[in-house]
């Protein structure tokens, strides 16, 4: 996953402290089952956090959470769903771009729609909050869709 660069220039380097905190952070989320960074944790250009496989219904085959955080404020935080039947995904993201404002939320199911994303506060916890409480959303909506297809 290359950084989002633009006309306005561009991300900067990774903010390895801020990616520490969050990765504290998710790794004592009760969601996550694993943490890690790439590529490695002494050159971390990323977080990925692995979700807890018990938490879905069998059809969702794998889900993680990429996380970047860069030293201008820039960040993305990218869902992904792999189910038996395809993809599903969306992202958080502030970044130079020419498709939409700085802060914008890919939606889903491909990520494809974007749309302005309006936060009154974009400090690395208030993010991590925002998403994972639409993750948990997430969760909850993919288990009624199941007991309905039962």
């Amino acid at each position: 996953m290359t950084p989002p660069t633009g006309p306005s220039g561009t991300t900067g380097p990774p903010d390895r402290q801020t990616l520490r905190l969050l990765e504290k952070h998710l790794r004592d989320d009760p969601l996550v089952a694993a943490t890690s960074f790439e590529p490695s944790t002494h050159e971390l250009r990323s977080l990925r956090a692995e979700l807890d496989a018990d938490r879905y219904p069998v059809s969702v085959v794998d889900t993680h959470l990429d996380v970047r955080w860069f030293v201008s404020g820039d960040f993305s935080f990218h869902y992904n769903e792999t189910h038996d039947s395809g993809r599903w995904e969306c992202r958080w993201d502030r970044h130079p771009n020419e498709h939409n404002a700085r802060l914008h939320f890919h939606r889903p199911p491909d990520g494809n729609a974007v749309e302005t994303l309006s936060l009154e506060d974009t400090h690395p916890l208030d993010l991590y909050s925002i998403v994972l409480g639409a993750v948990e959303e997430r969760i909850d909506h993919l288990w009624e869709d199941s007991t309905e297809s039962d």
